[in-house]
């Protein structure tokens, strides 16, 4: 009778085992790639590449890219972030470009940057238009109604 309805991918993160824990006296200089899912408390200068996803906790700050399936930004991010689901708490603040699927953005959380959202299906079409000018329609107006 009653259907459940499907988590969200930031739900199921939220619930996944977190293997990669980077925490607050982490400070890195140099990317970092991983499978499983990352937590970030600390400091890291570089670009990440998550296959899960990413949560980077309030007092986490990243100075590069991240890419990543799903993500939940809690703390900085100064760089572009290319996820397919993504969530910007309230303590969360991007500054740089954005491509994603999915956009949560928690009251208080900051964003600066260019959005690049895939459009779904749902788009409406475009208008279609007369081809006809309209100095031609009001020429063949008023010579319908002098002659």
């Amino acid at each position: 009778m009653f259907k459940k309805s499907p988590k969200s991918p930031i739900t199921i993160l939220n619930q996944e085992e977190i293997l990669t824990i980077l925490g607050e006296d982490f400070e890195c200089e140099g990317n970092i790639k991983c499978k499983s899912t990352a937590r970030i408390e600390g400091k890291i200068t570089g670009d990440i590449v998550v296959k899960k996803g990413i949560i980077l906790g309030d007092k986490g700050i990243v100075k590069g890219n991240i890419d990543t399936e799903t993500a939940i930004i809690f703390g900085t991010v100064n760089g572009n972030v290319r996820v397919k689901h993504l969530e910007i708490k309230a303590t969360g603040n991007i500054n740089g470009d954005v491509k994603t699927e999915q956009l949560i953005i928690e009251m208080g959380g900051k964003y600066n940057g260019k959005l690049d959202m895939k459009i779904g299906p749902e788009k409406l079409p475009e208008p279609e238009f007369k081809k006809e000018p309209s100095f031609e329609v009001f020429k063949k107006t008023a010579t319908q109604n002098i002659g």
